[in-house]
């Protein structure tokens, strides 16, 4: 077995291996989904029914409702649980260095990016185990509220969840490069958790925000991932509503509404395509890999 693999399979197994951490992220997506169901499903509904017509809701099913209103939940809590729950998988690194466990591998003929990408691979494979966990318990939720996801949906969400674990991991193995016990490690988790899910535009649609924001999000990637996975979960729910009879200026205004259509600098003359939106999010993965790699170069040379 080469070194590469071995570390993988100890990482891997040594997560899995402390129910805490495994359990602690499993949890973590599981009870945003509650909360998101239970406090948040009224208010995108009476958001929704709020600005429509009253004769154009005479002809809209309430399972199509409930139907589009789980899919921008459901949209919501991937682009978090991809990211956050990566910062929790990611907690082996920190408890190497606490352990003086690191210092031991380090030592050792493995070379820095060798060791650098056990740590990202593992920690990929454990939280998309998690997410994809996750993904099934709202696919189960959309099955009780109104589903109109198609095969090709379901497939694109699964690479759009995919991407963003890749992001998740590889933003978290750069920011806890940088830390050296698990009280920071836990900091850190908790303002990521609370912040990260305004800035991607999962909690609150970014077209609600003020211009000047607006233009600041546009250069976050996970703000296009977030749409992503509305444009893939919404998709069925918006052709749905054409076969009922609307207009499709207002499937278009819908679509603005929550971020499904972004524009760049918040200027509606450059709509982002999602094969940009792609680009973006895979060059910026691309990119924050390297980043990581050759910070371990670096250290290990040190």
């Amino acid at each position: 077995m080469t070194p590469f693999k071995a570390l993988v399979r100890r990482n891997c197994k040594l997560f899995f291996k402390d129910k805490g951490m495994f359990f602690s992220s499993l949890i973590t997506p599981l009870i945003l989904l509650v909360l998101y169901s239970t406090f948040l499903a009224d208010i995108y509904h009476d958001s929704f029914t709020s600005a429509l017509p009253a004769a154009m809701l005479s002809v809209l099913p309430d399972d199509l409702i409930d139907g589009t209103v789980g899919s921008q939940l459901f949209s919501s809590l991937l682009a978090v649980s991809c990211v956050t729950v990566s910062f929790c998988s990611n907690l082996m690194m920190v408890q190497d260095k606490a352990n003086g466990v690191r210092r031991d591998l380090t030592v050792s003929p493995v070379r820095g990016s060798t060791l650098a990408l056990g740590y990202y691979v593992s920690t990929v494979l454990s939280t998309l185990l998690v997410c994809l966990v996750a993904m099934l318990a709202c696919f189960a939720y959309l099955a009780a509220v109104g589903w109109y996801l198609s095969a090709a949906d379901i497939l694109l969400l699964v690479l759009d969840v995919f991407l963003l674990v890749l992001f998740g991991t590889a933003l978290s193995s750069i920011v806890n490069f940088f830390l050296t016990t698990q009280g920071q490690m836990s900091a850190v988790g908790t303002i990521v958790s609370a912040g990260y899910g305004f800035l991607c535009g999962a909690y609150m649609p970014i077209s609600q925000f003020g211009e000047g924001l607006q233009k600041v999000l546009s250069f976050m990637p996970g703000t296009y991932g977030t749409s992503l996975l509305r444009n893939h979960a919404m998709r069925g729910a918006f052709a749905e509503m054409e076969r009922c009879g609307f207009p499709a200026e207002v499937v278009e205004s819908i679509r603005d509404s929550v971020d499904c259509n972004l524009y760049f600098l918040a200027d509606r003359s450059r709509p982002v395509s999602e094969g940009t939106m792609y680009l973006i999010l895979g060059g910026t993965v691309v990119l924050l890999i390297a980043v990581y790699v050759v910070m371990n170069l670096r250290k290990k040379k040190d």
